[in-house]
């Protein structure tokens, strides 16, 4: 299965914004270059998010080395508090490690301490901002990152943490209008490029996220951030049904950034659709080991039960269950729902993700869980809503169009099933080691639709929307055009 999650090969890339305001407001005593002399790895980390690329790892984590020091002879620096907690965020982000969450978070509050909010520190405020979206807190993510917006509204680094949130939150509105705001200010840059792919996708508009995504990888600073792009360039041609061309970018990005862990998943993905199985299965088990995020545990779980392989798959099951008992990885709601529905139990899914729902946690992606779960414990009816509104808000999801149809299907809506389902196996043949195939049983079960004209269209006659439309003394509404 590939759960729908927002900026999944990005991880950090809003925390990285935020990392790049804060540090241009320092310049740390303990590092010594010269223009002679190469920078330093802190240094370096320094200068990527000053051009708002991404550090390398070791970079990111000898820069909270340097900063760690730096804070013990100097605690009353609030900008080098708020960089230490804001380079906490995104180690932890990157290694998928929680734990440096509340790290993160008494940086913040100290730098808050030293110079508080109203008297302009702003780069703390936004670091808030981007941890509490780690945390998948997305209304608190808004309500800092707007608090940052209304002071200075020519921040660039601001809009990328507040895409995140409104994107949590199920606001594409506001996300849009974000994004546009983003790209003005920040023109010409690999983060803008990528944050307007990542919204042409949202929409359903695969070849402009397409091209922009192209646009994110020519302008990328760093090797970090051009593998980065080059994953995202890879899971929108996977999301297309061409497994080939997206184990080409993952490939590239690898040969970047060795153990780069969205492109060992991604490459994992594209190996098990082209049927290079075993390849596929040490893909996930190098990326579990690297970055050991819910929906990997998750994706490589169902593949090795695919396989057979129910050993493993159970191991990395029980991954997943202990790390979705705690509150550490909120933000994978959808993921932790999915599991249980499919693999647990469903009515304590249905729980969990009315519970997500009613913190307004309301993005495409909690949407088809919810509609899934209720699904799974029995409850069709009540799915069907969720499902709709995951589907036609306009991503392009093979998983959202198939867990639709089994609910239409369910009710007993074989045009509407068929429909869906054919539509899931177009747009990603391979879009999942269990579901797929069950998707091509069920259109098998549906058969072909019937020759049978509905009761309204006579050969000659009027349609029914011309019908409907006469009795009401209107003319029949236009056809649209096509889509994008």
């Amino acid at each position: 299965m590939r759960p729908e999650n927002v900026s999944r090969t990005v991880l950090a890339s809003g925390v990285g914004a935020v990392l790049a305001a804060a540090a241009l407001a320092y310049v740390p005593e303990l590092i010594v270059w010269s223009p002679a002399a190469p920078p330093g790895p802190a240094r370096r980390a320094e200068l990527a998010a000053g051009a708002g690329a991404r550090a390398e790892l070791p970079d990111l984590v000898a820069l909270i080395g340097d900063r760690e020091r730096w804070v013990r002879r100097h605690p009353a620096d609030d900008a080098s508090w708020a960089v230490l907690g804001t380079a906490y965020t995104e180690r932890g982000l990157r290694r998928a490690d929680p734990a440096d969450f509340p790290r993160a978070e008494r940086a913040l509050k100290r730098s808050l301490t030293v110079l508080p909010a109203a008297r302009g520190n702003l780069d703390a405020q936004q670091g808030l901002a981007a941890l509490a979206n780690a945390r998948g807190d997305w209304a608190t993510g808004r309500e800092w990152g707007e608090r940052v917006r209304k002071a200075a509204p020519e921040r660039w680094s601001v809009y990328p943490v507040l895409i995140d949130a409104y994107d949590g939150l199920g606001d594409y509105k506001a996300a849009e209008r974000a994004t546009e705001t983003l790209t003005s200010l920040h023109a010409g840059s690999a983060v803008g490029a990528g944050r307007t792919a990542d919204f042409y996708r949202v929409r359903g508009w695969r070849e402009d996220a397409s091209a922009a995504a192209v646009d994110a990888v020519a302008l990328a600073r760093t090797p970090a951030q051009k593998a980065d792009a080059l994953a995202r360039a890879g899971e929108l041609a996977a999301e297309r049904g061409e497994p080939a061309e997206a184990l080409a970018r993952y490939g590239a990005a690898l040969g970047l950034v060795r153990e780069h862990g969205p492109s060992l998943a991604g490459r994992a993905r594209a190996r098990a659709a082209l049927g290079r199985t075993a390849e596929a299965m040490a893909d996930w088990r190098a990326a579990v080991a690297r970055l050991p995020l819910p929906e990997y545990l998750l994706e490589a779980g169902e593949l090795a039960e695919a396989l057979g392989r129910d050993a493993e798959a159970q191991a990395l099951y029980g991954r997943l269950r202990a790390a979705g008992a705690g509150r550490s990885w909120e933000r994978a709601e959808a993921v932790f729902g999915l599991f249980e529905a499919d693999h647990g139990d469903p009515a304590e899914a249905v729980r969990r993700l009315r519970a997500a729902w009613a913190r307004g946690h309301r993005s495409v992606r909690v949407a088809d869980a919810l509609g899934w779960a209720l699904y799974r414990a029995g409850e069709p009816k009540q799915a069907l809503p969720y499902a709709k509104r995951a589907t036609e808000e306009g991503l392009r999801s093979a998983l959202f169009a198939y867990h639709r149809g089994e609910i239409e299907r369910a009710l007993g809506e074989s045009g509407a099933a068929r429909r869906r389902l054919t539509e899931a196996v177009r747009t990603d043949p391979a879009f999942s080691p269990l579901w797929a195939a069950r998707a091509r049983g069920a259109l098998a079960e549906l058969g072909e639709p019937s020759d049978e004209l509905p009761d309204l269209v006579g050969a000659e006659g009027p349609s029914a929307p011309d019908k409907v439309a006469k009795r009401k003394g209107k003319k029949a509404p236009r056809k649209a055009g096509a889509g994008r």
